[in-house]
C-alpha cells in the first residue's frame, strides 16, 4: 500500500511539472516596447485595447509583463530617438502606434529584426512598412485603420444634401493623411462635392487651418490625421461658431464633438492587434507571413448633442441604422 501511495505521489508531481512547463511562457517576464507619435483619445484607446487583451490572456503588467511606453508628443526627431532606444532596450516585441511611429521603428530595426506590430496605420504598403497586406515580408505586421472614406463622404451628403463644399484639414507630411485625402477627393467628386484643403503641419496650426475654411465650406471632414485629431477641439469650436457640419473618421472624434461617422473603434482595433501579439509571443507565427488585418466591424455612430450645437438635423433614416447614438 505504501509503494502504491508513493507511486501515485510521483505521478502527480510529474504531471504538475508538465503543467508548469506548459505555462512556463507566461511565468517568464515578457518586455514589450510601445511607441506612440502623440497623445489623443483614439491612439490611447488602441494602446489600452492592446494591453487589455494581453492582461486577459495572462500577460499582466507588474507581474510577468514589462511595458516600456514612450510618447514622442508629435516631435519627429524625438520619435526616431525613441525608436532606437526601444530597439536596444531588450524588448521581446515592439508596438508602434500610428504611421510615423511604425516608419521610425521600421528604420530602427533594419539591422535588428525584432518582431514589430503596428496599429492605427492607414496604408502600410504606401508607408513602406510591408511588401503586401497579405504577405508582409518584413519584421512588421499589424492592423490598419483605413476607414470607409467613401461611405463617410456619402454619410455627410445624406445628413445634409445641401452641402457643396467640404473642408479637409490635414498634415501633408503624414503619408497616411495624404492617402486618405486622395481617397476623399475621389469620393467627393463622385458625390458631386468639392474638397477644399487646409494644411496643418502640427497640432498648433490646426486652429488657424480650421479658421481658414470659414466662409469657404459648408462642412468639414476630419481624416485620421494625428496632428488634427490631437487638436480636434479647435476644429469643433470653429464648426460650432459657424454652424458647419462636422464628420469624422472614427468613434472617439464623434464622442468629442463631431456629428457622426461610419467608422472605426480604436479600442477594438487595439484588441485585434493584441490578439496578433499573443500569436507572436507564443511562437505560433512570424510577422513576415502574418497578414495585416482590418477592423472586423464598423459602425454608424451619431452624436445628437453635437448635432444640436452645430445646428444640424440628423435624418431619421440615419438614426434608424445607427449602432450607437450619443445624446
Amino acid at each position: 500500500m505504501k509503494k502504491v501511495l508513493v507511486s501515485i505521489l510521483i505521478i502527480m508531481l510529474l504531471l504538475t511539472g508538465c503543467a508548469s512547463k506548459q505555462d512556463g511562457a507566461k511565468d517568464e517576464k515578457v518586455k514589450i516596447g510601445i511607441v506612440q507619435i502623440v497623445e489623443h483619445p483614439s491612439l490611447d484607446a488602441s494602446r489600452q485595447g492592446f494591453l487589455d487583451v494581453l492582461a486577459a490572456n495572462g500577460y499582466k503588467e507588474g507581474e510577468n509583463l514589462i511595458v516600456d511606453y514612450k510618447n514622442a508628443q508629435g516631435d519627429m526627431p524625438t520619435l526616431n530617438t525613441i525608436a532606437q532606444s526601444l530597439v536596444s532596450g531588450g524588448n521581446n516585441l515592439l508596438l508602434a502606434i500610428a504611421t510615423p511611429s511604425a516608419q521610425a521603428v521600421a528604420n530602427a530595426t533594419k539591422n535588428n529584426k525584432i518582431p514589430v506590430l503596428f496599429t492605427a496605420v492607414t496604408d502600410p504598403v504606401a508607408a513602406g512598412l510591408v511588401e503586401s497586406m497579405e504577405n508582409p515580408g518584413t519584421n512588421l505586421t499589424g492592423t490598419t485603420d483605413m476607414a470607409p472614406i467613401a461611405n463617410q463622404i456619402n454619410l455627410l451628403k445624406e445628413i445634409d444634401p445641401a452641402v457643396k463644399n467640404v473642408g479637409v484639414i490635414y498634415n501633408t507630411s503624414e503619408v497616411n493623411s495624404v492617402v486618405q485625402v486622395d481617397i476623399a477627393k475621389a469620393a467627393a467628386k463622385a458625390a458631386g462635392l468639392n474638397i477644399i484643403e487646409a494644411i496643418a503641419t502640427n497640432s498648433s496650426e490646426v486652429d488657424q487651418a480650421a479658421k481658414s475654411l470659414i466662409g469657404k465650406v459648408d462642412a468639414i471632414y476630419v481624416p485620421g490625421d494625428n496632428a488634427v485629431v490631437s487638436a480636434l477641439e479647435a476644429v469643433i469650436k470653429v464648426a460650432i461658431q459657424n454652424k458647419l457640419l462636422l464628420i469624422a473618421t472614427e468613434k472617439d472624434s464623434v464622442m468629442r464633438g463631431a456629428v457622426a461617422t461610419i467608422g472605426l473603434d480604436y479600442y477594438k482595433l487595439g484588441q485585434q492587434t493584441g490578439e496578433m501579439a499573443l500569436k507572436l509571443l507564443a511562437g505560433e507565427a512570424k510577422p513576415e507571413n502574418m497578414p495585416v488585418e482590418s477592423q472586423k466591424e464598423i459602425e454608424i455612430i451619431v452624436n445628437l448633442k453635437a448635432a444640436e450645437a452645430l445646428g444640424v438635423t440628423v435624418p431619421q433614416s440615419i438614426l434608424d441604422k445607427a449602432q450607437e447614438i450619443i445624446k
